[in-house]
């Protein structure tokens, strides 16, 4: 009786709590409120505050923290044994991530720069690359990796032109186990609604490729904390 009890009250809250967004709040005024406070978030960098002064563990990591969470949550539910990361940059994210592959003791990182910088973290699970992510000995380097494991999760954070990026996803994508993420960083560019300016970018690529890839699904529950860089960007592979 008790379980019942409670079961009735849990479904009374669930049914307030969607009558209070439907009644309270505006659809179209809850995106307006979002898309201004992503602006003020994502341009704030411009005064060295916000995500270009966001750290891991006292590295540059450059991502919004929502995000982060969002990868924790990801990684501890779906256990990938390696995880593929283009566009290093300062090394905050490889470090991050094999952080949290520490804490569930399984994983490793191949991350993938142009750029080659020794002062980047130092991690026995962290593998970096130096070259174009989309370049053939870059890719085949990756694919001798990928032989040695079962359960595969892409990152994307290279070059966001639309081109490039769009690039990265038919050849990443293959890599990707089932069941597991393939994410296009960034793709709040080109008006998404920051950086209007910028031009077709991941966004673009993302609705490109998956007008011809069914393998993949939009995950939309990953934008559940309402701010993310990300957004249409989390990509769960179905099949």
């Amino acid at each position: 009786m008790p379980q019942i009890i409670s079961y009735i009250k849990n479904r009374i809250n669930l049914i307030e709590r969607i009558f209070y967004l439907r009644i309270y709040i505006n659809p179209k005024l809850e995106k307006n409120i979002v898309n201004l406070f992503h602006r003020l978030y994502y341009d704030s960098y411009l005064f060295n505050s916000t995500w270009k002064k966001t750290f891991w563990l006292g590295v540059p990591i450059l991502k919004c923290p929502l995000d982060l969470w969002n990868y924790q949550e990801i990684i501890f539910e779906t256990k990938p044994d390696l995880i593929i990361e283009t566009g290093t940059a300062e090394g905050g994210s490889a470090f991050f991530l094999a952080s949290l592959c520490d804490l569930i003791k399984n994983g490793n990182i191949i991350s993938i720069d142009i750029i080659k910088n020794e002062k980047r973290p130092k991690h026995k699970r962290i593998k970096y690359l130096n070259g174009s992510s989309i370049s053939d000995e870059i890719v085949n380097k990756v694919k001798n990796e990928v032989k040695k494991y079962n359960k595969v999760m892409v990152i994307l954070d290279s070059d966001h032109h639309k081109e490039h990026v769009y690039k990265e996803l038919k050849i990443y994508s293959e890599f990707v186990s089932k069941g597991c993420y393939l994410i296009v960083e960034d793709t709040n560019i080109n008006g998404h609604p920051v950086f209007p300016d910028f031009g077709p970018g991941p966004m673009e690529a993302v609705m490109q490729f998956l007008k011809e890839n069914k393998n993949f699904v939009i995950d939309k529950n990953r934008e559940k904390f309402l701010l993310t860089f990300n957004p249409m960007g989390y990509l769960l592979r179905i099949k």
